[in-house]
């Protein structure tokens, strides 16, 4: 590996000001929306405006044996894209344009930089929409969802990013470019490579550029129902009664009384009922009108007090309250936000898994779910002191009770991230989740894109 002073002279020669080593940028390259933080400061930020951009600096990454990070736009939970000493944070946020709109073929080419949200904001001018809705949607990048495999709010009925991306462009480590995929409906020509890309975190590639699957907006009514109860294992066995129901809302969102309280005290809104959960359902399209009424009269059976509106900016105000979790959260205390899935079956007896873990280790894990796909958002709360370019060090017992509740997803037929993904904060689990086997033979894949080990080191797949 060459020193960190011959690696910057090298990109700079080749990058100009597209290098930047500014305290400021360096400081901002080693952390995420976690609360993690990598140690030491990186060599350099790359700000790529183009594929050479990209091309290059993997090129003199291989030569010199330096690695290299990708970021978007640093909006990740699992410290995946967090660049420390010695590594070079190549950043895609610059790359934000949309190459190629096909409303004919319902395709869209972008590059990886652009916000999901901008994305739509255009698409929908043209009567078209990119459905992956992550709560970030207005400040996470298309390439962010893309590399860790992203959800939302609207995947069980409109499915995971997964769904959602035709083909990709690749860099590989040794600046070579692959185009994966296709822009037909259908085809199985080979390995599904796109696939394999899809969550991999930065280990196999820079993704930049992506042909996605867009979708016609949808037409017809937005119904939107807010249904209270007593307590979340009622709301949560209220969520399963409407999927068992046959009923396909297109969110479905289950707050519980910890995180609804948060919410509303900084919304200022009147004080939720001490104890109580919140379901906030919404239904579109021809149907939607139809579908709310039986929703809402399944709630009414499993004990919900129902408001059903037929507006849609009501609906919006609705789901603002659930949009709002993160920022309420902060409001707390440090936190630890965490990411499980478990079969939509098994979404009551979770919620009593981390009941019990909050008593047995005298925390609190005020906890959101997307009660429609069975993927939970426990927040592990915590006070500590900031340290190091102000991150806070998770303590110990925050982190034994979090293994108790990755153990817990895990007995329930669940997995450990249902679309954050693994980054630094879970990789000690992975094998747990994979068994040996399976975790090494993905380790020796990743090998084979990246035989030297430069992309994103220690994430993932680091024992």
């Amino acid at each position: 590996m060459s020193e960190p002073e011959e690696v910057l002279a090298l990109l700079r020669a080749a990058l100009g000001d597209r290098v930047e080593t500014t305290d400021a940028a360096l400081g901002e390259a080693r952390a995420d929306k976690s609360g993690h933080a990598a140690s030491g400061m990186p060599i350099a930020v790359v700000r790529a405006a183009s594929v050479r951009d990209v091309q290059e600096t993997l090129r003199i990454a291989t030569a010199t044996g330096t690695p290299v990070v990708t970021r978007g736009a640093g909006t990740g939970l699992a410290g995946g894209a967090n660049a420390g000493a010695g590594e070079i944070a190549l950043s895609m946020r610059g790359m934000d344009r949309i190459l190629e709109v096909r409303p004919e073929d319902l395709l869209a080419v972008v590059e990886p930089g652009i916000l999901n949200g901008d994305l739509n904001r255009v698409l929908a001018e043209r009567g078209l929409w990119w459905a992956p809705d992550p709560a970030s949607r207005d400040i996470s990048t298309v390439g962010g969802n893309i590399a860790t495999g992203a959800g939302g709010l609207l995947c069980a009925k409109y499915g995971v990013v997964r769904d959602a991306v035709l083909g990709l462009d690749l860099v590989l480590a040794d600046g070579r470019m692959l185009t994966l995929g296709h822009r037909t409906v259908k085809g199985v020509t080979g390995l599904d490579l796109t696939s394999l890309v899809i969550g991999s975190e930065g280990t196999l590639g820079v993704i930049v550029g992506a042909t996605l699957k867009l979708r016609r907006l949808i037409p017809g009514a937005v119904c939107t129902i807010a249904a209270t109860f007593s307590d979340v294992r009622t709301a949560a066995e209220a969520s399963a009664a409407v999927t068992a129901a046959g009923a396909q809302p297109a969110i479905m969102e289950l707050m519980d009384a910890a995180s609804l309280a948060a919410v509303h005290a900084l919304l200022h809104l009147d004080p939720p009922i001490p104890g109580a959960a919140q379901l906030t359902i919404q239904t579109d399209g021809p149907a939607a009108v139809g579908e709310s009424d039986a929703i809402a009269a399944v709630l009414v059976a499993a004990g919900g007090t129902v408001a059903l509106s037929r507006d849609q900016e009501e609906g919006e105000r609705l789901l603002a309250i659930r949009r709002s979790l993160h920022p309420a959260m902060e409001t707390l205390g440090t936190t630890l936000i965490e990411d499980v899935s478990v079969p939509r079956s098994a979404l009551p007896a979770m919620f009593d898994e981390i009941a019990r873990i909050e008593r047995e280790h005298g925390v609190v894990i005020p906890t959101v779910a997307h009660a429609g796909d069975g993927n939970l958002h426990p927040n592990f709360i915590f006070d500590a002191a900031p340290g190091e370019g102000g991150v806070a060090e998770v303590p110990d017992h925050i982190w034994a009770a979090a293994d108790d509740l990755f153990r817990a997803a895990l007995r329930l037929g669940g997995t450990l991230t249902g679309e954050h993904g693994i980054g630094v904060l879970k990789r000690r689990w992975l094998a747990d989740e994979l068994g040996e086997d399976q975790w090494e033979l993905q380790r020796q894949i990743t090998r084979v894109f990246d035989p030297a080990g430069i992309l994103n080191p220690g994430k993932v797949f680091t024992p």
